[in-house]
């Protein structure tokens, strides 16, 4: 169905494929899934950045041990905010696309 969508609704088509072939039956990750699929997935928005502290607080949250899980929504967020940290943000805002 998406064959015909734009770009953008294929990249959210696309992180919701990601997030559920990670996520168990319930569709929720754990923490250390979700910093494992982040490490996997999203390593070039989230490498460099490890001494921000914002991120520090992300992955610190990530790596508590709790038995809350995440769910797609929570995903989603930590996905924006990830990118909205990363100096690759700055280098995709250089770039045109002509179409």
């Amino acid at each position: 169905a998406l064959r015909k969508g734009s770009d953008l609704e294929k990249a959210f088509a696309t992180a919701a494929l990601v997030y559920n072939n990670y996520a168990d039956p319930k569709g929720k990750l754990s923490k250390a899934e979700t910093k494992s699929l982040l490490q996997s997935q999203f390593w070039h928005v989230i490498q460099g950045q490890e001494n921000k502290p914002k991120h520090q607080e992300i992955i610190s949250f990530l790596d508590e041990e709790s038995e809350n899980k995440i769910d797609f929504e929570e995903f989603m967020i930590l996905l924006v905010s990830l990118t909205l940290l990363s100096d690759l943000l700055q280098e995709i805002k250089n770039v045109k696309t002509t179409k």
